[in-house]
C-alpha cells in the first residue's frame, strides 16, 4: 500500500516538472527578440507598444539609411570589459561628454540620411520597420534616444536565465583568458569581477572603493526608470500620450490639457485590469482546450475541403478541356470537308483547260473529225463535240478559278470566350446587404427592404433573422427567427407583437455559402392594432374644395375662389367655413391605431377623433371659424353649453399648420406620456413624415404619437359614449395621406351615416 501510494506521490512530481519545464519553455518565445531571436538585451519600448534589443534597433536604422545609432551614449556607458583597451582602471576615468554637447551632437548627428542638410527647418522623423507588427513606426526627432528602456522585461530575461540556468556560470569580465567565474558585480561599472579583480580595479583610498558590490548579473539595469528626455525620474502617466512622463514633461506644452495621473494609480489600474484578465484566462483554461479542438477540427476539415476544391477545380478546368477538344475537332473536320470539295472543283477545271492544250485528246479528234467528208456523218459526229468545244472556249475567255483557295469564312472570333477566361475566377460569396431604411417600416405587418452594394456577387436567395429586443433575455446565446431562401429584395413579416421593438437583418447565399450580416435595424411596432379605414367626405365635405383620390386614402383641399373672396372680405364680418372629412370605420371597443402624412405646406389641418353622432351634427352645417365658440381641440362647439368643465370633450384634434404641430393647453396633462423631456404646453414642434394616432376607447383617451420614432407628443381626453371616428378638418389649401397597409386589407364593417355594410 506504501509503496503505490508512493508510486503516485512519483508521479505527480513528475508531472508537475513536466508542465513547469512545458511553460518555462513556452515562456521563452516571448523573451525572445524578433531581430535576433535571442533573448532580449537591454530592450527598448516602441511607441506600438514591442520591444527590440537596442543594438539590433541600432542595426536595423543603420540598414535603413540613418547615420549614427540613435541612442542616448550617457546612458548606457562602456563596461570596463568591452574592449581588450578598457583593461586598466585608467581608462574608466576618462570624462564624458558634457549633456550639453551630447544634445547638439543628437541633433545635428542623429537622425540624418545621405543629402539631409544640417540645420533644416523641419528636422527628420525617423521611421522604425517594426519587425512584430510589420509597420513603420514613428520615432520622432530622437529616435532611440526618446525611448523607453524595458526594465521590467529585463528582471523577468534574468530571472528565466537563472531558473533555468541559461548560459551557464558567469565569468569575470576583467581576468586574462581563461577568465575565473565571477563573484561579484558592480553597478557603478557595469561589470562583473572575480575577487581579485574587484580589489584591483577598486583600488583601497579612491572613489571606487566606495562602490557597493551586488551579485554578479549579465545585465545592468539603473535603479528606476528614467525621463529619457530630461533624465528625471519618471512620476506620473499621460493617458492622452499613453506615456510615462516626468515632472517637467508635466509642465510642458506639449501635455497641456492632457489628462495626467500619478504613476501609482496608473500602476493600480493596470495591475487590476492585468489580475483580472489573467484571472479570468486561468478559469477558463477548458474552455480554451475546447476552443483548440475546434480549431484543430477546423484544421483538419480545410485540409480535407480545399482537397476537394482543388478535385473539384480540376474537374471543371478537364471539362472544359473536353469540351474545347471536341469542338476544336469538329471544326477541323468541316474544314477539311471544305477543303476536300474545293480541291475536287479546282481539279476538274485544270483538266478542263488541260484538254485545250495542242495536242491533247480532244484537239486532235476534232483535228480527225473535220477531215470527214460525209456530210450526214459530219452533222452527226460534230454536234456534240462543238458543244464541248463551245463551252472550253467560253470558260477561256470568261476564266475564273473555280473554287476560292482562301478560308477566311473559317477565322474563329474568341475574344469574348478568352475574356470569360480570363476572367473565369472562384465564385464570391454576397456582400453584407443595405437596408433601405426609406422603404423598410413597421405598421400592421414589418416590411424588410434591402439591395446589395454595387460591385457584390449575386445572390441566389437571402435568409431574414429577426427577434424581439424588449422581452427578458434568455440564457445562452441569442436567439433569432428566420426566414430561410427569400427570394427577392425585400420580405414581409407578419403578425408582430404591437407595442414592440424588432432588430432585424439579413444576408445573401449562393453557390459559394452565405454572406456577412447587413446593419442591424430596429423597428417599433404601433402600440395598438391597426385600425384600416377608407375617407369618406360626404359630411361637412365641398367637393368645389376637396379632392379624395380613387383609392379614398388621400385627400387634398384645393380652396379655389370662393374661399379667397371670402378671404378678402374678413375684416367685414365675412366667416370661413372648414371642409371636414371622416373615416368611414367608427371604433366601439379596444385600442386602435392608425397613421397618416401631413403634407408640410399645408396651411391649417387638424387631425383627430370625435364622436360620431357629434361630429356629423356638427359638421353638417358651416361652423363659424372666427366665432370664439368655435375650438375643435376644445369640443365646445358641440354646443352643450350645460356641461360640466370635468365632462372629457366630443373632439380630440391635433393642429398642423406650414411644417409646425402647436401643442396647446392640453398638452399640460401629458406628463404621463411624453415624459420629463417631452414638448411643453403651448409651444411647436416640427412636423415628423408621419403621425400616429392611438385611441384607447375603455380609458376615454386619444394619444398623438411620432409614428416613426413612437415618441409622445400630446395625450388628450376623449368623451366615448359612442362610436368614435378619425376625421380630418382643413381650413385653406392642404393634403393629408393615410399610411397604406403592408399587406391585404381585411374586411371591415362601415357605419358611417346609419347604415351598416360589408367593404
Amino acid at each position: 500500500m506504501a509503496e503505490g501510494e508512493d508510486m503516485q506521490t512519483f508521479t505527480s512530481i513528475m508531472d508537475a516538472l513536466v508542465r513547469i519545464s512545458t511553460s518555462m519553455k513556452n515562456m521563452e518565445k516571448e523573451l525572445l527578440c524578433p531581430v535576433c531571436q535571442e533573448m532580449y538585451k537591454q530592450p527598448l519600448v516602441l511607441p506600438c507598444t514591442h520591444n527590440v534589443c537596442q543594438a539590433c534597433a541600432r542595426e536595423v536604422l543603420g540598414q535603413q539609411g540613418y547615420i549614427g545609432h540613435g541612442g542616448d551614449p550617457s546612458s548606457e556607458p562602456t563596461s570596463p570589459a568591452s574592449t581588450p583597451s578598457t583593461r586598466s582602471p585608467r581608462l574608466s576615468r576618462r570624462t564624458l561628454p558634457k549633456p550639453d554637447r551630447l544634445d547638439r551632437l543628437l541633433k545635428s548627428g542623429f537622425g540624418t540620411y545621405p543629402g539631409r542638410k544640417r540645420g533644416a527647418l523641419h528636422p527628420q522623423v525617423i521611421m522604425f520597420p517594426c519587425p512584430a507588427c510589420q509597420g513603420d513606426v514613428e520615432l520622432g526627432e530622437r529616435g532611440l534616444a526618446g525611448l523607453f528602456r524595458n526594465l521590467t522585461l529585463e528582471r523577468v530575461v534574468e530571472r528565466y536565465r537563472q531558473s533555468v540556468s541559461v548560459g551557464g556560470a558567469i565569468l569575470c569580465q576583467l581576468c586574462k583568458p581563461p577568465p575565473l567565474e565571477a563573484t561579484k558585480g558592480c553597478t557603478e561599472c557595469r561589470a562583473t569581477f572575480c575577487n581579485e579583480c574587484f580589489k584591483l580595479f577598486h583600488p583601497w583610498g579612491t572613489q571606487k572603493a566606495q562602490h557597493e558590490p551586488t551579485l554578479p548579473t549579465l545585465s545592468f539595469r539603473p535603479k528606476g526608470l528614467m525621463c529619457p528626455d530630461h533624465k528625471e525620474e519618471v512620476t506620473h502617466y499621460c493617458k492622452t500620450c499613453q506615456r510615462l512622463v516626468c515632472q517637467l514633461c508635466r509642465v510642458r506644452r506639449t501635455h497641456s490639457g492632457h489628462k495626467i495621473t500619478p504613476v501609482l494609480s496608473a500602476y493600480q489600474a493596470l495591475k487590476d485590469k492585468l489580475t483580472k484578465s489573467l484571472t479570468y484566462i486561468l478559469g477558463n483554461q477548458d474552455t480554451v482546450q475546447t476552443q483548440i479542438c475546434e480549431l484543430e477540427e477546423a484544421v483538419r476539415h480545410t485540409e480535407v475541403s480545399g482537397q476537394q476544391a482543388k478535385e473539384e477545380v480540376s474537374q471543371l478546368v478537364r471539362g472544359l478541356g473536353t469540351v474545347l477538344e471536341e469542338k476544336r475537332a469538329s471544326l477541323l473536320q468541316a474544314i477539311e470537308e471544305c477543303q476536300q470539295e474545293r480541291l475536287a472543283r479546282l481539279s476538274a477545271q485544270i483538266q478542263e483547260h488541260r484538254s485545250l492544250l495542242d495536242g491533247s485528246g480532244l484537239v486532235g479528234y476534232a483535228q480527225e473529225v473535220l477531215k470527214e467528208t460525209d456530210q450526214p456523218c459530219f452533222v452527226q459526229a460534230a454536234k456534240q463535240l462543238h458543244n464541248r468545244i463551245a463551252r472550253a472556249t467560253e470558260a477561256l475567255q470568261t476564266f475564273r478559278p473555280a473554287a476560292s483557295s482562301s478560308f477566311r469564312h473559317c477565322q474563329l472570333d474568341v475574344g469574348r470566350e478568352m475574356k470569360l477566361l480570363t476572367e473565369l475566377n472562384f465564385l464570391r460569396v454576397p456582400e453584407a446587404p443595405v437596408i433601405d431604411t426609406q422603404r423598410t417600416f413597421a405598421y400592421d405587418q414589418i416590411f424588410l427592404c434591402w439591395r446589395l452594394p454595387p460591385h457584390s456577387p449575386p445572390a441566389w436567395h437571402y435568409t431574414v433573422e429577426f427577434r424581439r429586443t424588449d422581452v427578458p433575455a434568455q440564457p445562452g446565446p441569442t436567439r433569432w427567427q428566420r426566414r430561410e431562401e427569400v427570394r427577392g429584395t425585400s420580405a414581409l413579416l407578419e403578425n408582430p407583437d404591437t407595442g414592440s421593438v424588432y432588430v432585424l437583418r439579413v444576408r445573401g447565399c449562393n453557390k459559394a455559402g452565405y454572406g456577412e450580416y447587413s446593419e442591424d435595424v430596429h423597428l417599433h411596432t404601433p402600440p395598438a392594432p391597426v385600425l384600416h379605414f377608407f375617407l369618406d367626405g360626404r359630411w361637412g365635405a365641398s367637393r368645389e374644395r376637396l379632392a379624395i383620390s380613387k383609392d379614398q386614402r388621400a385627400v387634398r383641399s384645393v380652396p379655389g375662389l370662393p374661399l379667397l373672396l371670402a378671404a378678402d372680405r374678413l375684416l367685414t364680418g365675412c366667416h370661413l367655413s372648414v371642409d371636414v372629412v371622416l373615416g368611414d370605420v367608427a371604433v366601439t371597443q379596444g385600442r386602435s391605431y392608425w397613421a397618416c402624412a401631413v403634407d408640410p405646406a399645408s396651411y391649417l389641418v387638424k387631425v383627430g377623433v370625435g364622436l360620431e353622432s357629434k361630429l356629423q351634427e356638427s359638421f353638417q352645417g358651416a361652423p363659424d371659424v372666427i366665432s370664439p365658440r368655435y375650438d375643435p381641440d376644445s369640443g365646445h362647439d358641440s354646443g352643450a353649453e350645460d356641461a360640466t368643465v370635468e365632462a372629457s370633450p366630443p373632439f380630440a384634434f391635433l393642429t398642423i399648420g406650414m411644417g409646425k404641430i402647436l401643442l396647446g393647453s392640453g398638452a399640460s396633462s401629458n406628463a404621463g406620456l411624453t415624459g420629463r423631456d417631452g414638448p411643453a404646453a403651448g409651444c411647436t414642434v416640427p412636423l415628423p413624415p408621419r403621425l400616429g394616432i392611438c385611441l384607447d376607447y375603455e380609458r376615454g383617451r386619444v394619444s398623438f404619437l411620432d409614428a416613426v420614432s413612437f415618441r409622445g407628443l400630446l395625450e388628450c381626453p376623449l368623451d366615448c359614449s359612442g362610436p368614435v371616428c378619425p376625421a380630418f378638418c382643413f381650413i385653406g389649401g392642404g393634403a393629408v395621406q393615410l399610411q397604406e397597409p403592408v399587406g391585404t386589407k381585411p374586411e371591415r364593417k362601415v357605419t358611417i351615416g346609419g347604415f351598416a355594410k360589408l367593404d
